[in-house]
């Protein structure tokens, strides 16, 4: 790794080093070389060449103590020689780039070709006078001027082109630009924790540079590379970079490095930095990525931190569950899904961003696509055929050879006309959509405290059927105080009077909660004048820290006189201790622990309580039952949390074994237990009423008490006094759904999670258990979806399993946000509400953007299509379709897409996963509208000519001037389109069109707008655009048609959807379709043909085993009589581990038994029953 000369950056690092090396005692190479050793290795080394890492401080002029001094100077000078703490992001696309992949589109290459070849026909002057016979058509209307004009048609299609592909690159980039946007936002956000100048001190993460003295704690993600310095108990999840899933333990004497982009698990401590930016582990690894140039992962546009994106090393951690993504990836192909090649692309770009709605969006548009194909291939094969028939057979006339030109033009003309309808009926709006709708929302949600990390989550919000809150700090307001307490055999209902707590008590508590707490948590004076005072660091602790200020003590002399580093050992907090404890040494030698945790747990630890003398009495376990009956429940029932503070002396010798926490934990003496109240936020009621009124369930998912949590959520709403619901502790929960081997049972978790509304003393396991038990169950007819909320290290899984994980902005730890798909920068419940209404606006913008589309596209190509085959000629010409095409998708989109959301949303339930894009409403109005169109264009195109008294435009000849009649038609179906644009703002049948259309200023500017143009081409547009200008009177009948559509919308309103049985839904997802998408784009890449071709025979081979082995189980469990189902949920069960290609190389003796569970067999094996969505 170390010979990075291929980034320029490192080169200009070296020069640098070389007139500098002297400042500093060590030079760049020599600490990224330190960096690449692991473990004892790497503590030889420092001790060999600075001999202990105070020597590597000195070098590196700082104090394990204070810091850098902090001057301004100094730290420009580090940047200079050590480089910064920035990891270059990859060059965005340039718009020429963007221009050129959206000149891609296979319809806009043909429509080029075309008239190309157009325009060079129309320059070609056939020799000689022959072409008087060549044809009926040429007739006597084309004089000079026209047939100079011939050029037009081409020239104005290249035109419309230019603008379709500006429009469409222009989109994309200033999607680029909102990510990019979006990132550095989030890169921002992101602080740590430095010592500088003796003060510690939060500086954004691009700011460290190397030397200083960095604190790491539980939850954060490393930001740089650097050695462990002092700290207790810390534990690193290194997965990112090693692949290996075990915590390692670091210890200053035994494996000191500590590596960015790792996360702190627990424990805490301070490192000294020691690489930054490029030159970290982190960093290396891009900028090998970055030479690699890899072309396909040119935009991971996730919203990702700037040095979480992990994504290449977590996709080797993730390897082993890659063996059942690759077997995913070719299976599309293998069995011809949908193979066409511009989605592969698509797909391939962002295969992370795919959400259901784009699945069912992608699918609508390659059906309809496929349609237009057909219809654009029968138009051009009719014309031709006719016009071959009428010349040669009809007319007689021979094919003279100085004709060819001129019969060429005409096949050319047919030719622009079948992909005229071919680019009407191609919805490329669709995913212009879908990312205008999506993009707008979440710039929106930005105002509304959600930022989105990854584009689809928005949308799938509007889907959630259940969310799994937290309740600290989401549905209260973290501000914990303490309200309650039990000392020296009292029980005070507020908080005592110092003098009534006897004063080795109170000695002792203020000592147990200085010391036994994070120092990096204080509470600091209020910001201005009358506020609260301000809470910093761990709210418990906080909440312990107010107690001791209000029985009149401070914390902070407790502190000074045993400072961080004097502490003897530390059993940080995590969720399986649900207690913190700190040992020091006292004056003569022997050792104090205090102890703080989760009433109940420290109590059953607890031989001794303090009396109200302060001497320890015996305290036996009736006696603990009755503090539990009389002090505790009471407690928790008014919605408090209980903590216990306890201690425990031991002599100085023999030393205890620290590492055997069982017996260090026991025997303890307990001074108090105190009640910390953390008052529900005042807005959650009411959002909790809006999500039940939504149709979405509330579950509270918290580490507390049962009765805590009970209380709270009878607070806020989730559950109501006489409702049948369900309150579980984590260990019931765990008992009830597991079976006698323990083994967790979907059965059992199905009788449980849909009445459950409370699980207390949950672990995140327990969290991450229900919330994959909700989302598999095949119960409910529609299958859940689940959003969850968390802010701890542990809840990474749950977010990362849910549909949407929500991290907290402010108490979230780096991991949980690394893990979540939307930030909650407020860190309230009700922006989860909030974010529920953008995600079903999404996805009613769509709907709205698609009745509109297809009513465009059903009538457009009807009317290409006929009018080609009775007049040979579209009555719409291809500039015309193009404008056409261009208002309804491009302008349409963007208009439809912006409409904002209101309340109204989240009156009606969740739309769920199955349910069809196109519903019966929208198919009602999609064809009551095209029926009132095609009448009315058809009568006008033949009849029309008599009813305005003009020259009817029909079988025109080749290069003839526009027509008015067929300006007429093209005029009235533009201003039925834009009054059609109206009606499609409602999808559910709604009678008033116009509500709230002033809310949406982008509507009105589009409309407006569209018509304004429209005048200027009928007008002014003159031959290219085939338009001769209309009288007044004519244009106010076109308007008058187009006005009609409001009020025939209003008679579809009338007429009931219920009566209409043969209306067809479209637009849903079949089950087949439903991988997960996480299995299907995990390792594309990594896969080159050579091994896909491989892939597929062994997928083959899958395939063939998994047959047999189906038949073998079904047969055995007939034999047997056990329940199918059962069977077939334990074959589904096996783990697809065993997949790797070593299984495979020696087919011969595959072994049946170890059930080679690929993805696909499980939808084969599954096949008895509702297909089961998470494969393990």
């Amino acid at each position: 790794m170390g010979d990075m000369t291929n980034s320029d950056f490192y080169s200009k690092n070296q020069r640098n080093e070389a007139n500098h090396a002297g400042e500093f005692g060590c030079t760049l190479q020599e600490l990224r070389s330190l960096m690449e050793l692991r473990g004892t290795e790497a503590v030889v080394k420092i001790k060999e060449t600075y001999g202990e890492t105070e020597g590597l401080c000195r070098h590196l002029k700082t104090s394990p103590t204070e810091g850098l001094a902090g001057t301004a100077a100094d730290l420009e000078k580090r940047k200079l020689i050590f480089g910064k703490n920035f990891i270059p992001p990859k060059k965005p696309k340039t718009f020429l780039q963007l221009v050129w992949e959206a000149l891609q589109d296979v319809t806009l290459i043909i429509l080029e070709i075309a008239a190309i070849i157009s325009l060079g026909l129309s320059f070609y002057q056939p020799p000689g006078e022959g072409n008087e016979g060549c044809g009926t058509a040429t007739g006597g209307a084309e004089d000079e001027g026209e047939a100079e004009a011939g050029w037009i048609e081409g020239a104005a299609i290249l035109l419309s082109v230019i603008c379709v592909v500006l429009v469409t690159a222009f989109n994309d980039w200033s999607k680029e630009k909102q990510f990019r946007g979006l990132q550095s936002r989030i890169e921002q956000e992101q602080k740590f924790t430095v010592v500088r100048g003796g003060q510690v001190i939060q500086i954004p993460v691009a700011e460290i540079v190397v030397g200083d003295i960095a604190q790491v704690k539980y939850g954060d993600l490393l930001p740089a590379d650097g050695i462990f310095i002092q700290g207790n108990d810390l534990k690193i999840d290194e997965s990112s970079l090693t692949g290996e899933s075990d915590q390692v333990r670091k210890s200053v004497d035994k494996d000191p490095m500590l590596l960015s982009g790792t996360h702190v698990m627990e424990g805490s401590g301070r490192m000294l930095v020691t690489a930054v930016g490029v030159n970290s582990q982190t960093g290396i690894i891009f900028t090998l990525l970055g030479a690699g140039g890899e072309e396909e992962e040119k935009k991971d546009k996730k919203g990702k931190m700037q040095d979480g994106n992990m994504e290449n090393s977590q996709n080797k951690a993730k390897q082993q569950d890659g063996a059942a993504a690759m077997e995913m990836q070719p299976l599309k192909s293998a069995e011809g899904g949908e193979g066409d090649d511009k989605d592969k692309k698509k797909s391939n770009m962002h295969k992370k961003e795919k959400s259901v709605l784009q699945g069912k969006l992608t699918k609508l548009a390659v059906q309809i696509g496929k349609a237009g194909l057909v219809m654009s291939a029968i138009t051009v094969i009719i014309l031709v055929l006719y016009f071959a028939i009428d010349t040669f057979v009809v007319n007689k006339k021979q094919w003279l050879p100085e004709c060819t030109p001129v019969y060429v033009q005409y096949f050319v003309k047919f030719f622009i006309i079948g992909v005229t309808v071919l680019v009407v009926a191609v919805p490329e709006g669709l995913p212009l959509a879908v990312t205008i709708s999506l993009a707008y929302s979440v710039k929106k949600m930005m105002k509304d405290n959600n930022l989105v990390r990854h584009l689809d989550a928005c949308e799938t919000m509007g889907n959630a059927t259940a969310i799994c809150s937290d309740k600290t700090g989401t549905l209260t307001t973290n501000r914990m105080t303490v309200v309650q307490a039990y000392v020296g055999d009292v029980h005070y209902k507020e908080i005592p009077d110092p003098d009534s707590v006897p004063a080795k008590t109170l000695d002792l508590l203020v000592n147990a909660i200085a010391i036994n707490s994070a120092y990096t948590t204080k509470i600091l004076p209020p910001e201005k004048e009358g506020g609260l005072p301000r809470q910093v660091g761990n709210k418990t602790e906080c909440g312990l820290l107010g107690f001791v200020l209000d029985l009149k003590q401070d914390y902070e002399p407790v502190r000074n006189l045993m400072p961080e580093e004097k502490l003897y050992k530390v059993y940080t907090f995590n969720s399986v201790r649900k207690s913190m404890s700190t040992v020091i040494k006292m004056p003569d030698g022997s050792f104090r622990m205090y102890s703080k945790g989760a009433s109940e747990i420290v109590l059953k630890k607890c031989s001794r309580i303090l009396n109200a003398a302060g001497e320890p009495r015996i305290f036996r376990p009736r006696d603990r039952d009755e503090m539990v009956k009389k002090v505790i429940e009471p407690m928790a029932c008014d919605g408090l949390r209980t903590i216990c503070v306890a201690f425990r002396d031991f002599n100085s010798s023999p030393e205890p074994d620290w590492d055997n926490e069982n017996d260090i934990l026991s025997d303890l003496t307990c001074i108090c237990v105190v009640g910390i109240e953390d008052p529900v936020r005042p807005e959650v009621p009411e959002a909790i009423r809006k999500c039940q009124r939504a149709g979405i369930t509330v579950r509270m998912v918290t580490g507390d008490n049962i009765n805590t949590a009970r209380a709270i959520a009878i607070k806020c709403g989730i559950i109501h006094p006489g409702e049948d619901f369900l309150c579980l502790e984590g260990k019931e929960f765990n008992r009830r759904i597991r079976n006698e081997k323990g083994e967790i049972e979907q059965e059992r978790i199905d009788k449980i999670w849909p009445k459950l509304r409370v699980l207390a003393r949950s672990s995140p396991t327990d969290k991450h258990t229900l919330v994959k038990g909700i989302i598999d169950s095949t119960q409910v007819e529609q299958r859940q979806v689940v959003a969850v909320t968390g802010d701890g290290t542990n809840d990474g899984p749950a977010l990362k399993k849910a549909d949407v994980g929500f991290a907290m902005g402010i108490a979230g730890t780096d991991v949980a946000k690394e893990a979540s798909d939307i930030i909650l920068t407020d860190d309230n419940f009700s922006s989860i509400v909030k974010a529920v209404m953008w995600g079903r606006n999404v996805y009613d913008s769509i709907s709205k953007f698609l009745q509109f589309q297809l009513t465009v596209n059903i009538v457009a190509v009807i009317v290409a299509f006929t009018g080609a085959c009775i007049t040979q000629d579209s009555p719409l010409k291809a500039v015309q379709m193009l404008w056409v095409n261009l208002i309804m998708d491009t302008f349409a989109s963007l208009a439809l897409a912006t409409e904002p959301p209101t309340e109204a949303l989240l009156l009606r339930k969740p739309y769920g996963r199955n349910k069809p894009l196109i519903s019966r409403t929208m198919m009602k109005n999609i064809l009551g509208h095209a029926v009132y169109q095609l009448t009315l264009i058809f009568t006008l195109l033949f009849v029309g000519e008599k009813m305005f008294k003009i020259d009817s435009g029909r079988n025109a000849p080749l290069h003839s001037p526009p027509s008015e009649h067929y300006t007429i038609i093209f005029n009235t179906f533009v201003m039925m389109q834009l009054f059609n644009e109206i009606n499609a703002r409602k999808i559910h049948g709604e009678r008033n069109v116009f509500d709230g259309i002033f809310r949406n200023p982008i509507f009105c500017t589009i409309v407006l707008g569209t018509f304004a143009i429209q005048i200027v081409i009928v007008q002014f547009g003159g031959k290219p655009f085939s338009c001769s200008p209309l009288q007044l009177d004519q244009w106010m009948w076109c308007v008058f048609i187009g006005l009609g559509e409001l009020v025939w919308g209003q008679v579809i309103a009338t007429i009931p959807t219920s009566r209409l049985k043969f209306l067809k839904e479209a637009g849903r997802l079949t089950e087949k379709e439903e991988v997960p998408e996480e299995e299907l784009n995990e390792d594309v890449e990594e896969i080159d043909h050579a091994e896909r071709e491989l892939r597929r025979g062994q997928i083959l081979w899958f395939r063939g085993l998994n047959r047999i082995q189906t038949q073998i189980e079904v047969v055995n469990t007939f034999k047997s009589g056990t329940s199918f189902q059962g069977a077939l949920r334990r074959q589904s069960s096996v783990t697809s581990q065993t997949q790797d290609v070593t299984n495979i190389s020696s087919p011969s003796h595959v072994s049946l038994s170890n059930a080679l569970s690929s993805p696909t067999s499980t939808s084969a094996a599954a096949a008895g029953h509702p297909r089961r969505e998470g494969i393990p």
